[in-house]
């Protein structure tokens, strides 16, 4: 119910969820709590019955840490990428990397790339 919920609504909600998210990890380490994920949820009018969100939760949570890694929740919702997509981000950030260290530095990013 919650994946068809948002594949009605669309990439929007899943990018404001992640602006939402990363605005509350004061501390920066991607981890949301179960508290901080349902009041998320409230906030993007993503509510569900208090059964289905522990069905949801226990989904995520899947090492019972009672922490959800917001990289594995996007993968839980938008599951893993298809090759097309993969092969599109490996081109992209070769380009990017172009001096081939494995890592791309914020300043070889905005020689790139332009968000206005």
């Amino acid at each position: 119910i919650f994946r068809e919920t948002l594949s009605k609504r669309g990439v929007r909600v899943l990018t404001g969820l992640g602006k939402y998210f990363r605005q509350i990890d004061k501390n920066r380490n991607g981890i949301l709590s179960q508290a901080a994920l349902k009041e998320a949820l409230k906030v993007f009018h993503l509510e569900m019955p208090e059964g289905d969100f522990e069905s949801l939760w226990l989904i995520l949570d899947d090492t019972k840490s009672d922490k959800v890694d917001y990289g594995e929740f996007t993968r839980a919702i938008f599951g893993e990428m298809n090759e097309y997509r993969k092969a599109f981000v490996r081109k992209a950030y070769m380009k990017l990397d172009f001096n081939k260290t494995g890592s791309v530095p914020m300043v070889d990013v905005r020689k790139c790339y332009c968000a206005k």
